[in-house]
């Protein structure tokens, strides 16, 4: 995205910063710098995906198993204070299972299946919902990623940084040649975020003992990093 404001500053956000940096040509009495930024912060939102998945002899057994599988799922989210509701569906499926083994293919039984995604504030709730999910049928297959949702505000912290090595490192410059910095004249923003998505298996729930911590007990998840490139030129009093 691109705009232009009455000073000629020109912002440019990008998930990115791999794009080319804008050619600037330099003016009289200008000092032109490039400075990169950062802002390390902990994610906000942990983001629990599962499939529900049944097989069985014909497509109505199968998908009354999968019902059967969902009710379970939501007893589990109303049980930890969660409403079903906030549960989003990626895909739903009913597929005829062949066996191939003979010359002609010979139908044996259908599988449903569906992709279940979770967002989740309140990082205590993980820990029990895996676990009570391990505990079904429900699912084999449990993944867990850390993301960070309120992103502006950490591109806006990183811009900040940028752009101060930026000014500073344009004041150290601007007082070495004998001039005062001016105001700013241009500037282009490239930011782009690094989110460490982390996947946990079924076995990061509690499973051996009713005792036991998790393997994951006390740690902290991955902090997410957003870093900023700026271009800014300043004139020269």
């Amino acid at each position: 995205m691109r705009t232009r404001a009455a000073l000629f500053i020109f912002l440019v956000s990008a998930l990115t910063a791999a794009q080319e940096h804008p050619a600037v040509t330099a003016q009289p009495n200008t000092v032109y710098v490039a400075a990169d930024g950062k802002f390390d912060t902990n994610p906000d939102t942990a983001l629990v995906q599962f499939n529900i998945s049944a097989q069985e002899d014909n497509s109505r057994a199968a998908y009354d198993r999968a019902s059967k599988q969902a009710e379970q799922l939501r007893e589990i989210l109303r049980a930890n204070g969660i409403d079903p509701k906030s549960a989003e569906i990626g895909y739903f499926s009913i597929q005829p299972v062949y066996d191939y083994r003979q010359a002609k293919p010979k139908l044996t039984a259908y599988r449903v299946t569906a992709n279940v995604s979770l967002k989740l504030k309140d990082f205590s709730k993980i820990a029990p919902i895996v676990q009570q999910l391990s505990e079904t049928d429900i699912t084999g297959d449990q993944s867990i990623a850390y993301t960070l949702e309120n992103m502006d505000a950490a591109k806006a912290k990183a811009v900040e940084d940028a752009y101060r090595r930026a000014r500073e490192s344009a004041a150290a410059l601007a007082q070495a040649a004998g001039r005062t910095l001016g105001e700013l004249s241009y500037a282009s923003v490239d930011t782009s975020e690094n989110v460490h998505p982390v996947p946990r298996m079924q076995a990061m729930a509690q499973i051996a003992t009713a005792n036991a911590p998790a393997p994951t007990e006390e740690f902290s998840p991955q902090k997410v990093t957003v870093t900023a490139h700026v271009n800014v030129v300043f004139s020269l009093k």
